[in-house]
C-alpha cells in the first residue's frame, strides 16, 4: 500500500536519509527507533510526502507522491492520511469535538455530520464526557487521545506518529498506545510509529532500527 524504494533526503550536505527500501502493508503497526538525530523522524515525513525525497521513489496505492502537484498531495494527506505529534498540537480555542472533526471540516463535511462521527470516536476513546471542554482543561493523556481521534477519525489509510507517547507518563504511555493501535487496527489503518522507546516499538508488528540515516535489519517481529 505504501512504499519507500531506494530514498534519499539531504539536508545541505547532510545525508539524512540513506537508500531507504521498505513497504507497509494495510493494517500493519511499523515501528522506527532511533536516537536523535538518527533520520528516524525525517524518514516518517518523507513516507508522508511532507519532505520531498532527494533521490528513489515513494509510493502510495500505486502513486509516486513526488510526481503529485501541491494540490493534489495535500489532498491525499488530508484525505487518506492521518498524522500524531508528540504534544498533540490541538488548538486550543476549539473543544475537543471539534479538535477531532477537524479532519472531516477540512475535507468539507457538514458540520453537525463531523461533530457526530467525532463524537462517536472520542466516546470509544473514553472521552465523550469531555467533548466539550477545551485542551486546557483537560490532561495531558486525554488531549493525547483527541489527537489519536483526530487522526483517525476520517478512517485514513495510514497513520504517521511521531513520538506519540513522548510527552507522557508511562501509566498513560501506556493506556493511550493500547487505545491508539486497537483503533487503527479496528479501521484496517496502516501505523508508522517513530520513536524513542524500546516498551513502545515492541507493541508495532515490526521493529526496524535508523542509524546515521540507514534503516537497518529489522530487529524484532511480533505476532
Amino acid at each position: 500500500m505504501l512504499s519507500a524504494t531506494g530514498i534519499d533526503l539531504f539536508y545541505g550536505p547532510s545525508h539524512a536519509v540513506r537508500s531507504v527500501t521498505l513497504a507497509l502493508r494495510r493494517g500493519e503497526a511499523v515501528a522506527i527507533t532511533g536516537q536523535s538525530g538518527s533520520g528516524k523522524s525525517s524518514l516518517l515525513y518523507c513516507l508522508a510526502g511532507v519532505l520531498p525525497v532527494t533521490s528513489g521513489h515513494v509510493r502510495f496505492e500505486g502513486r509516486v507522491l513526488g510526481a503529485l502537484d501541491d494540490d493534489r498531495l495535500s489532498a491525499l494527506r488530508r484525505d487518506r492520511f492521518g498524522f500524531v505529534f508528540q504534544y498533540g498540537e490541538l488548538l486550543p480555542e476549539l473543544t475537543l469535538e471539534e479538535n477531532a472533526a477537524l479532519p472531516l471540516r477540512l475535507a468539507g463535511q457538514r458540520k453537525g455530520k463531523a461533530l457526530a462521527t467525532a463524537g462517536a470516536v472520542l466516546e470509544r476513546l473514553g472521552l465523550g464526557d469531555l467533548r466539550g471542554r477545551r485542551p486546557s482543561q483537560v490532561s495531558g493523556g486525554q488531549s493525547q487521545r483527541v489527537a489519536v481521534a483526530r487522526a483517525l477519525v476520517h478512517r485514513p489509510a495510514v497513520v504517521f506518529a511521531d513520538e506519540p507517547t513522548g510527552s507522557l507518563d508511562s501509566v498513560n504511555a501506556s493506556a493511550v498506545l493500547e487505545e491508539f493501535l486497537a483503533l487503527a487496527r479496528s479501521q484496517g489503518a496502516a501505523v508508522v510509529l517513530v520513536t524513542h522507546d524500546p516498551k513502545v516499538a515492541a507493541r508495532a508488528d515490526r521493529h526496524y532500527a535508523m542509524r546515521d540515516g540507514s534503516l537497518h535489519v529489522r530487529e524484532r517481529e511480533v505476532s
